[in-house]
């Protein structure tokens, strides 16, 4: 019989037409595979340490025995081969001595293999066929030492070249790693072969075969012994096109490839494991299943892409785990999975095996969804801090709530503050450590889905806040993960983050980019989210960003500009709204950077391409805003500018007006204490400012509490006052006000197409009255495609003015009010115009007509076509 080296595949060197596609099953009916007990009820034993010398004299008894029981050893492969002869014919086989057989890698030699344990009478008509007789015994089945040393140590690239069964000269060998093993059993077909105890774990016995044949592994331990497949039969699982664009940087669905997947491989159910380290020496596998212990649970390496795999059988959902790394230096880490899709509740820290059944019930929705894009259509954001809004709530009992209290406000979308696992409740978040993974503290990756679907349903679409800028350093996590920089540069003026003690991503390398490409992809496809907003923007963008002179490296233009974040950021956009219908990206952008909303095949003055996203949001205005906003009415004609220099850049993007978390805490008060004077005032100018703020050009977004005039900061361990709308509540009605005003802002503004049409058109808006800082008066049109004005007055003197006159086109007969902050429903003094308001010919503020109104104190009054 013609020799066969050993391979990392079980039968590799057959004839192409003998050649298995997977192993062949197995002649009697396999019994379910078990988990690995400990071997004892009480504790779990320790390691077994080997020593040098141990090894030394653990070889030589080896080699002894080997020499000792060769005679026997030669009878029963002639016994089981006469025995054999008569059920199936035989073939000559030329002799050849042990010197003249090529000897395979990574075995060892000796003049016979030690004796397999008792076989058990096989059935002839289901046994293997055995080898010819004549055939000579040349190697040892044993793992050698140099590969003994490297499982042992968890050095080992390639454990299914050594482990497993593999064609050898004179048979089959058979080998396991088993620790804390008392016996190890090949049971294949009508066959039980004991294998030898190699000692520390490692088993191994050659059997008198021609081919590898299906088979398990009937592992005792002390107090139980349990059958399984055996780990190191399989072939690889990922394909070469999935490691191709590995390699290359290019696969858009790396979470389908990555990480732990629950499947059936050649015909056994089990969970593939998969991670990408390249700087490794060495991966194992730990998890509840093996009692975190990896040992026995060596991955192999699949060449230079820097991936390791490994099919585990009979693993299934619900398994913790996490990958044993041995670095560069030899030192070992334990790490959470970059692609888990579910972990532990923080602080625990672990992986947890999942795969998703749930049935979606939007598919309406995402049918709509892309018919008008996002800066041509109403868009008012309700931001949410989910573990916050309603404290204790999981994600299922949110989606009885939540989407009936937004779709009753009017709102067209919500802003989930990051919903990525984070360990650090404080960090609202934006310290993500599981990128892949919604955060457990309210439920399952498939409970998440029920409560966005159920917004869908009833109408909400559902915008996600995502952190692709930075990472914290917690050591099970990302930080250097396989021993040296990975996710984050090399360089530590490049890879830390000035602001928050984090890490921040190398953009420049291709597998860096891949992994947060594919992760935004994976919220829009897998849980059907409508939007990302990106975080943190200009910290990406600019190479000096909160650093000192010294601090950082120019590009290779010289500039300040990170040329990799601007590829990452283009190549991100291009590929969520390529692959995405109706979706769109936000950037919280606090820059001027040219061209944040521009596609990416744009150039601008710069010479860069634009950024792509689809709408970006407008700090400046915020600021500008709120600053005028603070300042007591007789003071505000100084700062009359604060409130029309954002018409001045208004179109240079696709803006969203924020008044968001970042707002509201960290001593800046809540929206309504920002402002002067007394409890009345302030809720006036809050309800005026609402009013401005929705007519404006740009879309709304209002972050939770401050629909109902919340007077203390944002707390994450408290969330909103919902106490404030108990009737029982002696100001309740003035909290009430302010929340059926935001109500009918949604309303109006929903039903007028002036307001959010050409939101990014300059045709769209024209002034009326920019300049009557004395008066503290702001007023301007806002139009819809076929011309349909609406008139918006904000007046920001707590005095009544009456008979103020204001230009308007002559082409209107009249004018009524649509919507007054002022008015007694909303807490207000009630100073309305509740009759229709006529145009006089006199000519006024530009315009051929004009109307005289009573403009009520702090407020803003809008007005349509009668």
């Amino acid at each position: 019989m013609t020799p066969r080296p050993e391979s990392s595949g079980p039968t590799p060197e057959q004839p192409a037409d003998r050649r298995p596609t997977e192993p062949p099953a197995p002649a009697r009916k396999k019994k379910p595979a078990k988990k690995q007990p400990a071997p004892a009820a009480t504790e779990k034993p320790g390691p077994r340490k080997t020593s040098a010398n141990s090894r030394k004299t653990s070889a030589k008894k080896t080699a002894a025995a080997a020499t000792k029981n060769a005679p026997a050893a030669k009878a029963t492969v002639q016994k089981a081969a006469a025995e054999n002869r008569k059920g199936t014919p035989t073939r000559p086989a030329r002799r050849r001595t042990a010197e003249a057989a090529p000897q395979p890698t990574g075995s060892r030699t000796t003049e016979a293999a030690p004796p397999p344990a008792a076989v058990t009478p096989p059935v002839p008509e289901k046994t293997p066929r055995c080898a010819p007789p004549e055939a000579e015994i040349a190697v040892s089945p044993a793992v050698d030492a140099g590969d003994r040393d490297r499982l042992l140590h968890g050095t080992h690239h390639a454990p299914h070249s050594v482990l497993g069964a593999h064609p050898v000269p004179g048979g089959v060998a058979f080998r396991a790693f088993r620790p804390y093993a008392r016996a190890v059993t090949v049971v294949s077909g009508g066959m039980t072969v004991g294998l030898h105890d190699d000692g520390d774990g490692f088993f191994s016995g050659l059997l008198p075969l021609r081919d590898v044949p299906a088979y398990r592994l009937r592992v005792a331990y002390e107090e139980a012994e349990l059958e399984t497949e055996d780990a190191y039969r399989f072939l690889p699982t990922l394909g070469e096109l999935d490691l191709h664009l590995i390699g290359e940087g290019r696969h858009e669905e790396l979470w389908t490839v990555l990480g732990a997947h629950p499947m059936t491989h050649q015909g056994v159910s089990g969970t593939r494991f998969s991670v990408w380290a390249p700087n490794a020496q060495g991966v194992r596998v730990a998890g509840s299943f093996n009692l975190w212990d990896g040992t026995g649970f060596p991955m192999r390496s699949l060449g230079s892409t820097g991936v390791w795999e490994l099919f585990v059988p009979g693993i299934g959902e619900g398994e913790l785990y996490k990958f044993e790394i041995t670095r560069p230096d030899g030192s070992k880490t334990l790490r959470a999975d970059p692609m888990a899709r579910r972990t532990e509740v923080p602080p625990a820290t672990s992986s947890i095996v999942t795969s998703s059944r749930y049935e979606w019930g939007d598919a309406e929705w995402l049918g709509r969804r892309a018919e008008v894009p996002a800066h041509r259509a109403p868009l008012s954001v309700y931001e949410v801090h989910l573990p916050s809004w309603r404290p204790g709530l999981t994600y299922r009992q949110l989606a009885e709530q939540l989407p009936a209290y937004v779709k009753d406000l009017g709102f067209t979308h919500v802003e989930l503050m990051p919903v990525a696992e984070h360990p650090f409740g404080g960090s609202w978040g934006y310290q993500v450590t599981g990128f892949y993974a919604p955060t457990a503290r309210m439920g399952t990756p498939d409970d998440f889905k029920y409560l966005v679907d159920a917004l869908h349903q009833v109408g909400i679409g559902v915008i996600m806040d995502w952190v692709p800028a930075h990472f914290p350093r917690d050591e099970w996590a990302l930080a250097e993960f396989d021993g040296r920089p990975l996710y984050e540069h090399s360089d530590p003026l490049r890879a830390a983050h000035p602001d928050w003690g984090t890490l921040e991503f190398d953009f420049g390398r291709r597998e860096v980019r891949n992994f947060l490409v594919a992760n935004a992809l994976y919220w829009c496809e897998e849980f059907h989210i409508d939007g990302l907003r990106v975080d943190a923007v200009a910290s990406m963008l600019y190479l000096d960003y909160s650093r000192e002179p010294g601090q950082w490296t120019p590009n290779e233009h010289g500039g300040r500009e990170n040329l990799d974040a601007v590829a990452f950021l283009q190549e991100m956009n291009a590929t969520v709204y390529r692959r995405v219908p109706g979706i769109v990206t936000i950037a919280e952008e606090s820059t001027a950077w040219d061209g944040v909303t521009r596609a990416t095949h744009h150039r601008g003055p710069s010479g860069f391409g634009g950024l792509g996203f689809g709408l970006k949001w407008n700090m400046g205005w915020m600021h500008d805003s709120l600053e005028y906003m603070s300042h007591e009415p007789v003071h505000r004609r100084y700062h009359h500018g604060e409130m029309t220099f954002s018409m001045v850049y208004a179109y240079s993007e696709n803006y969203v007006l924020p008044v968001s978390h970042d707002e509201v805490v960290h001593g800046k008060r809540s929206l309504v204490s920002k402002m002067p004077g007394d409890w009345w005032r302030q809720r006036a100018d809050l309800r005026a400012y609402l009013g401005f703020m929705w007519a404006h050009p740009g879309k709304q977004l209002l972050f939770m509490g401050q629909e109902f005039a919340q007077g203390a900061e944002w707390s994450e361990t408290h969330g909103p006052d919902w106490w404030l709308l108990d009737p029982h509540y002696g100001a309740e009605a003035d909290h009430r006000g302010v929340r059926d005003l935001v109500r009918d802002l949604n309303t109006v503004y929903r039903a007028s197409p002036a307001l959010w049409r050409y939101d990014t058109e300059p045709a769209g808006f024209r002034w009326v009255a920019g300049d009557a800082a004395d008066d503290n008066v702001l007023a301007f049109l806002r139009y819809d495609a076929d011309g349909s004005p609406l008139l918006a007055v904000s007046h920001f003197a707590p005095v009544v003015r009456h008979d103020y006159r204001v230009g308007v086109p002559d082409d209107v007969p009249a004018w009524h009010e649509a919507l007054n902050t002022d008015a007694a429903r909303y807490g207000g003094s009630d100073v309305t115009n509740p009759d229709p308001v006529k145009p006089e010919p006199q000519g006024w503020h530009g315009l051929p007509a004009s109307i005289r109104l009573t403009l009520p104190p702090l407020a803003t009054v809008w007005l349509r076509p009668a």
